[in-house]
């Protein structure tokens, strides 16, 4: 197994694979490549998976159902014009599909708020999550995951001109906008009782509050943030460093241990096709990294 990527390279990755994009238009995916990375897996025609009811019935079903993002460029997108999803979290997804023996045409994305998402496990309305999915022991109450996949920390984003909140030290008596039941939200609530914590469903809601003054910074982790200072770098800009770890891990419905050792083992034997998605995406700047270890509990 590799072992996990630092803070400090996550970072630098993604700074200069996004940065790279800033001249792109807003709604342009942005935070990578634009490589078909369909190429880098094959569809498993002959999948040996016994003992998990989420497989047996999307396999009956003829169709896995994934909770993703769909506003995070280069992690989780989706073209407002085209319809067509990007990122590394998509093709992390289509690959784990794949490997399930299930084709692109039989995959169905939902976008699914961080606040819904172990609801949606819990609820049958999907079979996994992938997007920016945080592994925690609360989470874990309630859901599985397999994973980590990919290692990130929590950050900060202000407007251009802010010159005030340069780390998470300079957050009392701000308000700071998250996904609601996202892992950084809680944090702020958690450790910074000076702050005053401001909610929405999604991430891009917290970018328009931001802009139009009703918050003065968002946190999340930094490579989404980066993604979106990157589509507006003469607005925005990420500020200070990581200040958590964040752990990404694959959604799935709890006691499903078939699926989850299946999916790790997926994750393990096939550093290859990490690389490739990496490198399609976040790393298109030929910034390298290694996948982290998988946490077969």
């Amino acid at each position: 197994m590799r072992k996990g990527m630092t803070l400090f390279a996550v970072a630098a990755a993604a700074a200069l694979v996004l940065s790279g994009c800033a001249g792109e238009e807003p709604g342009a995916p942005g935070g990578g490549g634009d490589e078909d990375t369909s190429s880098l897996w094959e569809v498993n025609e002959n999948v040996e998976l016994e003992g998990s009811p989420t497989y047996d019935a999307a396999k009956k079903a003829g169709e896995i159902k994934i909770g993703v993002k769909e506003d995070q460029p280069g992690l989780g997108y989706k073209d407002a014009v085209s319809g067509e999803r990007s990122g590394f979290d998509i093709d992390i997804a289509r690959w784990m599909a794949a490997s399930l023996g299930f084709t692109e045409k039989q995959i169905t994305f939902e976008a699914i708020p961080s606040a819904n998402r172990e609801q949606a496990l819990v609820n049958g309305d999907i079979d996994l999550y992938v997007g920016t999915y945080s592994i925690t022991d609360k989470r874990k109450e309630m859901i599985d995951f397999a994973g980590p996949y990919f290692i990130t920390g929590q950050g900060l984003l202000v407007l251009k001109d802010n010159d005030d909140i340069k780390t998470e030290d300079d957050l009392a008596g701000t308000k700071v906008c998250s996904a609601t039941g996202s892992t950084p939200i809680q944090n702020i609530r958690d450790n910074y009782p000076d702050a005053t914590p401001v909610e929405f469903d999604v991430y891009s809601q917290c970018i328009d509050a931001l802009k139009d003054g009703s918050v003065d910074v968002v946190t999340t982790d930094q490579l989404i943030l980066l993604g979106y200072a990157a589509q507006d770098p003469d607005a925005l800009k990420v500020v200070g460093e990581p200040f958590t770890t964040e752990n990404y891990g694959i959604g799935l419905p709890k006691g499903d241990d078939a699926l989850r050792h299946y999916l790790n083992q997926v994750l393990t034997d096939g550093s290859d096709v990490w690389q490739g998605i990496y490198d399609a995406t976040l790393g298109a700047a030929g910034v390298k990294a290694e996948q982290p270890s998988v946490d077969d509990y």
